[in-house]
């Protein structure tokens, strides 16, 4: 145990692994997120993507309120709602419903990109959810204001106002982030005094320039009066890190055949990952992943946690574990990424007991 703890967090993509079925995946995170809770991690966010094999995070709200009801303590929330696919009043709407339910336990965490193909993306708005990227400042503003216990008004061509509240009777509001991997996101999250995430997890190369554009651009806001920043990692540790590093792999040859455009099934266990040959330049990217990924056991995995987080001067470090299982697995268990926060606990968090032990 370290004499300093760590703020840790979890982003989870609710991934579906061969011969899991999506009520499987979801019991498995469901799992997973009361293993956080249980350990002392600060929030447990769920993401959002559309019509891949691999993800059944299609939906945070609905997640959202499954993951908090199943939850004690941890606050529960988005990383975040593409906000293009959406409607801004029904994203107030639901995460000020959200808020009522479990109030004090809920983040909405925005992001720009649509977070699909833009086939998916036009069935989405077909839906009524128009809301254009190059509107995203002031969607972002319009939720904001919608979901103040005052609610906001609507000026009319007649000159007069239309009151308009995300929930009629609001006690509080839920913490806004705003998610970014540019310097878009960084200088907008400054602008308008937000707390900002950084998505390291797959956007690294420019961590440094994006967080020190925000810091010296940030702008004090009525509800921040400093800058806030969560960083996100990939991460797998194991009792070894070549473990590690096998528990990996099905998740990184995913994100290989995603970058070269080859398509996606879902998840592959170890045996499958393992007896897969990738195209030499797929091997390549997995090799750079592995190198910039936290594959490794719980001391080594801990330091470099812990070095990233003073490196980079963020407050939180958010933690994407992404380790697959082996076909033997139970469907509705994701064992592998259990173990991960359970060993990174038992190194970095204050007060987190022992790490369970056997396989």
């Amino acid at each position: 145990m370290t004499t300093s703890a760590l703020s840790l967090s979890v982003l989870d993509l609710i991934p579906v692994r061969t011969a899991q079925s999506s009520a499987q995946a979801i019991a498995a995170s469901v799992a997973l997120a009361q293993s956080a809770d249980r350990l002392g991690y600060t929030r447990y966010w769920v993401a959002e993507h559309h019509n891949m094999q691999a993800v059944a995070s299609t939906n945070p709200p609905v997640l959202i309120g499954i993951l908090a009801a199943r939850t004690e303590r941890i606050r529960v929330g988005s990383g975040g709602v593409m906000l293009p696919n959406h409607s801004p009043l029904v994203i107030a709407e639901q995460f000020g419903l959200l808020e009522a339910a479990f109030p004090g336990r809920i983040d909405l965490g925005l992001g720009r990109a649509p977070g699909s193909d833009p086939m998916i993306t036009a069935l989405l708005r077909s839906s009524g959810a128009v809301s254009e990227v190059d509107a995203f400042p002031r969607n972002i503003d319009d939720i904001a204001a919608l979901l103040q216990p005052g609610g906001a008004a609507l000026s009319l061509t007649s000159g007069q106002e239309y009151a308009l509240r995300a929930t009629p009777a609001a006690d509080a509001m839920p913490e806004i982030w705003l998610l970014g991997s540019s310097d878009y996101s960084a200088r907008l999250a400054a602008k308008q005094g937000m707390p900002y995430v950084f998505a390291n997890h797959f956007a690294g190369d420019g961590t440094t320039q994006a967080l020190d554009l925000y810091r010296r651009g940030f702008t004090p806001s009525d509800t921040l009066a400093a800058p806030r920043t969560i960083l996100t990692l990939n991460v797998v540790v194991a009792d070894t890190a070549a473990e590690a590093r096998a528990l990996a792999l099905p998740q990184m040859q995913q994100m290989a055949r995603l970058r070269s455009g080859q398509p996606l099934g879902p998840l592959a266990t170890l045996e499958e990952a393992a007896a897969t040959t990738m195209a030499p330049a797929q091997q390549g990217m997995i090799e750079r992943m592995s190198a910039t990924w936290i594959l490794d056991e719980p001391v080594a995995a801990a330091a470099r946690i812990r070095d990233l987080a003073a490196r980079f001067g963020v407050d939180e470090v958010m933690l994407q574990p992404i380790a697959s299982a082996h076909g033997t697995a139970a469907p509705a268990t994701s064992p592998a990424r259990e173990r991960t926060l359970e060993l990174l606990a038992a190194e970095l968090l204050e007060a987190a007991p022992a790490p369970v032990t056997g396989p």
